[in-house]
């Protein structure tokens, strides 16, 4: 299963006795935490009796077992977090084991693995198959619905546009995309719940905002030059190369849209409505589009996957980059 389906799975009250969540991403194992949490107990609940966490690395799977056999107290239910499963043992997870074969069925047992296991850890034939959630950082779209829904359950509204922008301008940390949210939430006032793209700009700055911008306009309009000297700028500015990817990717994935839009005979004025950019801006993107010869368009998405990928491999920012820009206007 993975992390959106588990989501959706609890919000249905379908929440499973054992459940193992795995995968690098501290906050997204956290906020699967959270999750459970709300759906076990009213949110003014005292959690003290309600729910306990354990750490592997202090306590031994039968501590874990004897702690999901205590009967809740005041509930129906009773939640016990097991962090840093994944150090056990397959001999020290035995008991463990045993106990996912006949769980409690007062106690939800959640075992989270700060890591991504593979199929012969010995916790994956333990748990069923229905209850291993696997945790993986969202992207592209996925994203953004991830941050929107993250900020309501910290009780924020967060506009569509808004958490574009902020995905565009912060990359895909997600702990410093909703640190970004707070900030601009901040900026429309302490008591203020609702962030909007005037929030956002007002946090990230207008300098900021015109370069990456410009940065956009001048892929469009293939000019190489000023396009490396404002990721020069960028960087140098201290964003995260990462980050300036996702900006230029967007640009290729907008130009590969309406390429391929084209090419299947769509009305143009649906294509730019899709691209929610101003008129002109839109249309400098269509223009772009229409001159691209067939196939080339899938090759600069080609191109951002490759860079990313050099990237991740520890390759210098700067020449990658450039070198990426180069092509993006070339074609």
């Amino acid at each position: 299963m993975d992390f959106v389906g588990f989501l959706k799975s609890i919000e249905r009250g379908l929440i499973p006795p054992v459940a193992l969540l795995h995968g690098t991403e501290a906050l997204l194992l956290e906020d699967g935490v959270t999750a459970v949490t709300r759906a076990l107990f009213p949110e003014d609940a005292d959690l003290t009796l309600l729910r306990e966490t354990l750490d592997a690395s202090d306590a031994d799977a039968e501590s874990v077992v004897r702690s999901a056999l205590v009967m809740p107290w005041g509930s129906s239910r009773r939640l016990v977090v097991a962090k840093g499963i994944e150090s056990l043992s397959a001999k020290q997870g035995e008991p463990l084991a045993a106990y996912v074969r006949a769980p409690n069925p007062s106690t939800v047992l959640l075992l989270l693995a700060a890591q991504t296991l593979h199929a012969s850890h010995w916790l994956m034939p333990a748990v069923p198959a229905s209850a291993i959630v696997s945790v993986v950082a969202p992207i592209g779209r996925q994203l953004i619905a991830w941050l929107r829904g993250r900020a309501r359950a910290d009780r924020f509204e967060l506009d569509e546009g808004a958490a574009q922008l902020i995905v565009e301008l912060s990359g895909n940390d997600l702990a410093r995309l909703t640190g970004e949210v707070e900030k601009a939430a901040l900026a429309g006032g302490r008591d203020n719940r609702r962030v909007g793209v005037a929030e956002v700009r007002a946090v990230v700055g207008e300098s900021r905002l015109r370069h990456i911008f410009d940065l956009t306009r001048a892929v469009v309009a293939r000019d190489a030059a000023s396009a490396v000297v404002l990721v020069e700028q960028l960087l140098n500015a201290g964003e995260d190369p990462l980050g300036v990817l996702a900006m230029l990717g967007r640009e290729a994935r907008a130009l590969w849209q309406v390429s391929e839009g084209v090419r299947q005979g769509h009305r143009e004025e649906d294509l730019a409505r899709g691209l929610r950019r101003p008129p002109a801006a839109a249309a400098a993107v269509l223009d772009r589009a229409r001159s691209m010869p067939a196939g080339a368009a899938s090759r600069l998405m080609e191109r951002c996957w490759d860079t990313e990928r050099r990237l991740k491999l520890s390759a210098p920012a700067r020449p990658e980059l450039s070198l990426l820009v180069a092509d993006l206007c070339a074609n």
